[in-house]
C-alpha cells in the first residue's frame, strides 16, 4: 500500500513539473505581449541613410538580392539560429495493481531563423525590416540582434553618436 501511495505521489509531482515546463515555452505568437528588442528597434532608425559600402562593411555580403519595382533594391541576410531544445518524459506508473496510470511528456524545440532586410533607394538605407521565427519569449525580432548590432554600433560610431 505504501508503495502505490509514493507511485501517485511520484506521478502527481512529475505531472505537476510537465505542466510547469509547457508554460515556460513560447506561444505561437507574442507580438501582443511582449516588445520589439531594443537594438532592432534602433537598428529601423540608426541604419537609415548608410550607403550599400556602409551595410556590407558592418553586415558582410547578402544572401539574397532582389531589384525593387522603383529602381532600388531590398538586400537579404539570413541565419538560422539553434537556441536549443529540451524533452521531458513522465514514466507510466501502474496504480493499484491492474489500474494504468497516464503518460505524459512535453517536448520543445526552440530554433529559429532571421531574415533582416535592407531596402535601399537611390543607393541608401531607406527601411529595414525583420522576417522569420525570430521572436523570443522576451522579443519581438530578438534572434536578428546579432544581425544587426554591429551595424548599429558602425552607424553610431560614423555619425559621432
Amino acid at each position: 500500500m505504501a508503495f502505490q501511495i509514493w507511485n501517485l505521489r511520484a506521478l502527481a509531482r512529475l505531472s505537476i513539473l510537465s505542466i510547469l515546463l509547457a508554460a515556460c515555452s513560447i506561444p505561437p505568437d507574442t507580438s501582443r505581449v511582449i516588445g520589439e528588442n531594443a537594438t532592432t528597434a534602433e537598428a529601423r532608425k540608426e541604419l537609415v541613410g548608410l550607403d550599400q559600402d556602409d551595410i556590407r562593411m558592418c553586415a558582410g555580403f547578402p544572401t539574397a538580392t532582389s531589384a525593387t519595382a522603383d529602381g532600388g533594391s531590398i538586400w537579404a541576410y539570413r541565419a538560422d539560429m539553434p537556441r536549443g531544445s529540451w524533452n521531458v518524459v513522465n514514466p507510466a506508473i501502474t496504480l493499484f495493481g491492474a489500474i494504468p496510470a497516464v503518460n505524459s511528456s512535453a517536448s520543445v524545440n526552440s530554433g529559429g531563423n532571421c531574415s533582416t532586410q535592407f531596402r535601399f533607394a537611390k543607393g541608401k538605407v531607406d527601411d529595414v525590416e525583420y522576417a522569420g521565427d525570430n521572436n523570443t519569449r522576451t522579443d519581438l525580432n530578438g534572434l536578428c540582434v546579432s544581425m544587426v548590432d554591429n551595424c548599429v554600433a558602425y552607424a553610431r560610431h560614423k555619425t559621432g553618436k
